[in-house]
């Protein structure tokens, strides 16, 4: 996400439908070339929050995992907004 797109996501507008367009064929060249079924994506989403969850308080309804592709490269990616972490959380810390 670049800073644009975040400034964009906090006031609400609404990104050109080139943008939209091209962003949603990188996600499509990017399922292609990792060969990953959607449901195998799903299911590494689900994990990776369960793994994350256990260290730090996520913010899952924010969360995401994508996979994004650039100079040919494919990335699996994870934007997970975290509220705090559990050592903060426990008596004493």
């Amino acid at each position: 996400m670049t800073l644009q797109d975040l400034l964009d996501r906090i006031l609400g507008r609404q990104p050109a439908s080139a943008t939209t367009a091209r962003e949603r064929l990188q996600l499509v060249l990017a399922h292609d070339r990792s060969d990953l079924s959607p449901e195998l994506l799903d299911q590494m989403r689900r994990e990776i929050f369960e793994v994350v969850a256990k260290y730090v308080d996520i913010d899952l309804e924010e969360g995401d995992v994508t996979l994004e592709t650039e100079d040919r490269v494919t990335a699996l990616v994870a934007n997970l907004p975290i509220r705090r972490s559990m050592a903060s959380s426990k008596p004493g810390s």
